[in-house]
């Protein structure tokens, strides 16, 4: 027997993966989750798996079991941004990923974790996934400090080229239902666009650069993240890799695409930004994508139109789950 093991798997990304995972014939999977919320259920609902623990059960569990285990694909984290304990965040980020990681290294067991593009903080030493960079950057938030402390240990303890390290863009798409104030801007645009036929984006704080609603964002379908991520399990490859598209995307064509998903006539009002968000907010980001595509074919299934009529029509309109 060879399992995969993955954590966060009721999670946004962690059941994309058990989705995809299940689409390409594979059963033989070890979910780690807490399901402390009713989408966290129906987000595993239909999935095939052999077993689902408890995240604290998970190191006990894998003892004894070095030689069954094939990869393990580490999603599971806090990942509030807003989240204000330094210790929990330590604890459940940095030093739960620390012990998963020196059990697989241990015993050359294959281990993809979720770093974050939050460690990029506000851009300004710009979104390059090179290690030699590392030391530069400066996350906003404790949770992107938490992620960078691991990828900061891995460093240096000279192991980076032997795990996977995935700083994951603006990823959107089904499954997010239970990530509350965390969810996509697209799961929250749907709603009010439905029952106000209006989606209100915030004006430009830096008009000389960027107009009303022309803030970008990389934006990325779940669907093609979840394949990326996967593709790590048919390679030996290493190192930190960012997964984005490469391409920014506007708030006002991210509007139109939901409005044509919903086949309503587009209307966007813009209201001034809150004085605390205007030092925190990001009006621009783009993964680099080079180190990816030398190693990997850089293709996406879908493009953002394609993906927000996907989602809206497929998944959201409906009520269900991938």
């Amino acid at each position: 027997m060879s399992y995969i093991v993955i954590t966060g798997a009721a999670g946004f990304i962690g059941s994309g993966v058990v989705s995809y995972l299940n689409q390409q014939g594979m059963q033989d999977l070890i979910l780690v989750d807490t399901l402390d919320h009713p989408d966290k259920e129906k987000n595993l609902k239909n999935k095939k798996y052999l077993k689902l623990l408890n995240i604290s059960e998970l190191i006990p569990w894998l003892k004894g079991r070095e030689t069954e285990i094939e990869a393990i694909i580490h999603l599971g984290a806090c990942s509030d941004t807003m989240e204000t304990s330094v210790q929990y965040l330590h604890d459940n980020n940095t030093n739960y990923t620390i012990q998963l990681a020196t059990y697989a290294l241990n015993y050359q067991i294959r281990f993809i974790y979720a770093s974050s593009a939050a460690t990029y903080g506000d851009g300004s030493y710009g979104f390059s996934d090179e290690h030699d960079l590392l030391e530069t950057l400066k996350p906003l938030n404790l949770y992107g400090e938490s992620k960078h402390l691991f990828d900061l240990w891995a460093k240096k303890e000279g192991v980076l080229d032997q795990i996977v390290g995935l700083k994951y863009f603006n990823v959107f798409g089904p499954n997010e239902c239970h990530k509350g104030r965390m969810a996509s801007l697209v799961y929250k645009m749907v709603p009010v666009a439905r029952q106000e036929r209006v989606i209100r984006l915030f004006k430009s704080s830096e008009p000389q650069r960027f107009g009303d609603g022309d803030q970008c964002r990389d934006f990325i379908y779940v669907k093609d993240a979840v394949r990326m991520t996967c593709g790590f399990l048919n390679n030996t490859q290493g190192g930190i890799f960012n997964m984005g598209r490469g391409s920014p995307t506007t708030w006002n064509q991210l509007s139109q695409a939901i409005f044509k998903a919903l086949g309503q006539t587009p209307r966007i009002e813009y209201a001034p930004m809150p004085q605390d968000l205007l030092a925190k907010y990001q009006n621009y980001t783009c993964a680099e994508m080079g180190k990816y595509s030398k190693l990997n074919q850089l293709s996406f299934d879908y493009d953002i139109e394609k993906a927000v009529e996907d989602y809206v029509q497929n998944y959201l309109l409906k009520d269900v789950r991938w």
